[in-house]
């Protein structure tokens, strides 16, 4: 079911005003990552892109076309370590945090 422009404006909305949201949802997509769920952290990862920073500043920032990073994050977008990491970097120090990764039983 593809989402509304309604939910994505909320969405937005909700980020440009609550950092703590905008933290959880970059988290979020990380983990989603980082636990193998691929297609679902592309997902959320492109939704803050789009709600934060945009593709096209992203692509200065990381002097990638913001077309490719676009299909990168796309449902058959399939990017390079190297780049995702750069890019989950970016979005990081834009944010002004880092995440840690911490093993759990």
């Amino acid at each position: 079911m593809a989402l509304t422009k309604d939910f994505k404006d909320t969405v937005k909305s909700r980020m440009e005003r609550d950092p703590a949201f905008r933290e959880e949802l970059l988290k979020e997509g990380i983990e989603c990552l980082l636990t193998g769920d691929v297609d679902t952290g592309k997902a959320i990862l492109r939704d803050y892109i789009n709600a934060t920073i945009g593709f096209d500043a992203l692509g200065s920032a990381t002097a990638k076309s913001p077309k490719s990073l676009m299909r990168m994050f796309g449902p058959k977008g399939n990017p390079q370590a190297r780049n995702l990491f750069e890019i989950i970097a970016h979005l990081q120090k834009k944010e002004g945090f880092h995440f840690r990764v911490q093993a759990v039983r």
